[in-house]
């Protein structure tokens, strides 16, 4: 097990090198398990003593304090996939949680799997795509989450959670309400549409990629043409990592569209975009249900593209409002500083609240 404190002559890494918006100070102790058994020992260790923890992993989607972490953080580093027995014509894949996603997405398709070819260039890691049931063009990982691996916070024992049990929802899970745990690894079902890159990938579902694509909804591509369309328009929102582009040095979309009763989403004007929220994501009882565009409401409450207030290093990006950028130098407090005037400004204008995606470290 790799703990940097320990390490003669090692420096800890600040937490803005371990994160994509590039902010944060020196954790006071970090330690990074190589493989999954040392990883479980690692977080039950932490959790059976007093000490203050935090867990980080491909660290896309957080924003680190600037005075760093006063205890240890759990840098989450495990690597594999494996192929598991599965029935006919389906593939099933266990993936350690530190394993890359987009790596994930580019061994799906080069082996011809279809199923998460339109979650291509997503940063961050495998374990932490459960958490937020991550989504993009038509795709989430809801469709082929099996079941996650986890080290019960209050147990210090391993669980296998079927994705039935996780609560899976738009950007939410029961990581996100209360329930504590470590996610070790997960189990993918993936369709084995062919035998490389050129097979046919899963119903294209989203308006935007079809549109990219030149096909109606519904056509099925080459996986490789499906990724490489996602991958630019990604790239044209500044949501693939670019050492040459400054607006992807980010944590990803800041806020989550808005899930709002159908009565309020009336209320906004005709021009507004609005979604239907799925059947089994509605209330068993209650309004129904509407998902806004964040963006929307930012963009009309006067929060144009590359908006700073004055003197911060922290801007929306110059490629679509929904990304908070460090242009330089930024720490978290400029960043969480432009977050609440664009809270503010879209709750003034639309008496709406937007919520912020990333973790707070």
């Amino acid at each position: 097990m790799s703990d940097v404190t320990k390490q003669p002559g090692a420096a800890i890494p600040a937490l803005a090198e371990l994160t994509t918006l590039r902010v944060g100070g020196v954790p006071e102790r970090l330690i990074a398990p190589t493989t999954g058994a040392e990883l479980i020992e690692a977080a039950t260790g932490l959790w059976s003593s007093d000490e203050a923890w935090a867990i980080l992993a491909g660290g896309s989607n957080t924003v680190a304090a600037d005075d760093g972490f006063d205890g240890t953080v759990l840098h989450v580093v495990t690597r594999g996939i494996e192929r598991l027995d599965a029935p006919t014509g389906e593939v099933r894949l266990r993936v350690q949680a530190g394993e890359p996603w987009d790596d994930v997405v580019r061994y799906a398709v080069t082996n011809g799997l279809a199923g998460i070819e339109a979650l291509s260039g997503i940063p961050g890691s495998t374990g932490a795509v459960p958490v937020q049931n991550v989504g993009a063009y038509g795709q989430e990982v809801k469709s082929v989450l099996v079941a996650a691996e986890v080290l019960d916070a209050d147990s210090l024992e391993v669980r296998r959670l079927e994705a039935s049990d996780l609560a899976l929802t738009y950007r939410s899970s029961i990581f996100k309400h209360g329930y504590e745990g470590l996610i070790t690894a997960v189990e993918l079902r993936l369709a084995q549409a062919g035998a490389d890159a050129s097979a046919p990938g899963s119903p294209v579902a989203y308006p935007q990629l079809a549109a990219a694509l030149g096909v109606d909804l519904g056509a099925r591509v080459p996986l490789e043409a499906a990724r490489e369309s996602v991958l630019a328009l990604r790239r044209s929102k500044g949501m693939v990592l670019d050492a040459d582009d400054a607006d992807s040095v980010s944590a990803g979309s800041f806020f989550t569209n808005p899930i709002v009763p159908e009565a309020v989403a009336r209320q906004l004007p005709g021009d507004a975009p609005r979604w239907a929220v799925a059947a089994d994501d509605q209330p068993d009882d209650g309004p129904a249900l509407v998902k806004l565009s964040a963006a929307w409401l930012i963009e009309h409450s006067g929060i144009s593209r590359g908006f700073a207030l004055p003197g911060s290093r922290a801007a929306v990006s110059g490629k679509h409002t929904l990304a908070l950028t460090n242009r330089g130098g930024a720490t978290a407090r400029e960043i969480l500083e432009l977050a609440t005037f664009i809270q503010a400004r879209v709750s003034n204008d639309f008496a709406i609240n937007l919520q912020p995606e990333p973790t707070f470290l």
